[in-house]
């Protein structure tokens, strides 16, 4: 089971007490106060963890509290402060406020942290209350208790090229065909219940992550079919396939699901519409009529995206159009890396403006 929606509850560990304690030994006459700190309670943390690819591990845990600090002891003992807790989720993953919709970080890379809750501020001893005019205070302060937030995360696939169309387009037998991933094929609509991914090996070092989401239908960003569920899991990806089946014995019309998906695209995201885009015939090991491959070519053409025509049961036409997507996903990755270092600049611009105001 592919889990990639989350809801928990995370809690900070509580301070430590502050300790009321005099020092009394011998020859030490008004030895005076020496109650300790109490320990500040841990915090807890999210952690993208490459070795995970889904949040299935929150499927019956949703509570994670960190270590509490312990309390304060005499002889001036500050407490010892609790453990943080490290909840480590795959890549991708966005995390959201307890209102759903507020964006609170968004922990893309190995290694991404987000403090999550933090942990209570540990009570002052009584030695921290002595003056000269109160030498001998008996007061001191509990620990705060440590932050607790509901939280809920979303997964976002990390793909480079991601494969959209209607139902039994073609999509999973393609990924098959071009990777080792083996998602369930049948000749029924919705076969693909949940996201797959699969490394393409272009040979010469050079590789691709592919991702196929479950089949789009109309009305799929408002709900309908299972679009709107995976529709996001395309959105970090660099280029998407379209296919579309032109293959006669469906009697679909491609034009018709060509402008649907495009569509409910743009209705979900206008930058998932803006993606670099190849527009895939399927299915031609079927013989379709020339004049349907001309129809979806000029298509093509009047949309300015590249077309191509393959057969993912045969493999006729698949290299051409992995080596034709290769440009475009390098294209798109120096994009990213020149828009970082951009964000980067502004940011160490600003940073350095605080530090020298």
């Amino acid at each position: 089971m592919f889990v990639d929606q989350a809801r928990i509850v995370v809690r900070g560990g509580h301070g430590g007490n502050g300790c009321v304690s005099f020092r009394r030994e011998k020859f030490v006459p008004r030895g005076g106060p020496d109650g300790g700190q109490g320990g500040h309670g841990g915090a807890v943390w999210l952690l993208a963890d490459a070795s995970l690819k889904a949040l299935n591990s929150f499927r019956f845990v949703h509570t994670y509290e960190a270590d509490r600090g312990r309390h304060g002891e005499g002889s001036n003992c500050t407490g010892r402060d609790g453990q943080d807790r490290i909840v480590r989720v795959p890549p991708g993953t966005v995390v959201l406020a307890e209102d759903g919709t507020t964006q609170l970080a968004d922990l893309l890379h190995e290694g991404d942290r987000y403090l999550a809750a933090q942990g209570g501020r540990g009570g002052r001893g009584n030695s921290s209350f002595a003056t000269s005019t109160h030498q001998a205070p008996r007061e001191c302060e509990p620990g705060r208790p440590g932050e607790e937030r509901v939280l809920y995360l979303e997964l976002k696939l990390i793909a480079d090229i991601g494969l959209v169309g209607f139902p039994n387009a073609g999509k999973s037998t393609l990924i098959s065909r071009i990777s080792a991933a083996r998602p369930k094929i049948a000749d029924y609509p919705f076969t693909t219940l949940e996201p797959n991914l699969g490394v393409v090996d272009l040979g010469q070092f050079r590789s691709l992550v592919v991702a196929d989401i479950p089949g789009l239908i109309e009305g799929a960003h408002t709900g309908h079919g299972l679009g709107i569920k995976f529709l996001r899991h395309v959105e970090r990806t660099r280029v998407l396939l379209h296919l579309v089946d032109v293959s006669e014995m469906t009697g679909r019309d491609p034009l018709h699901d060509i402008a649907v998906i495009n569509g409910e695209l743009r209705a979900f995201s206008e930058a998932l519409a803006a993606k670099p885009q190849i527009l895939v015939a399927t299915k031609t090991d079927t013989k379709p009529s020339p004049e349907r491959l001309k129809i979806v070519e000029e298509e093509a053409r009047r949309l300015g995206i590249p077309f191509h025509a393959i057969s993912a049961a045969s493999g006729e036409g698949v290299r051409g159009l992995l080596e034709a997507a290769w440009p475009l996903v390098q294209e798109a990755t120096q994009r990213e890396a020149q828009t970082g270092a951009a964000a980067d600049g502004m940011n160490q611009d600003t940073r350095e403006d605080r530090t020298f105001s």
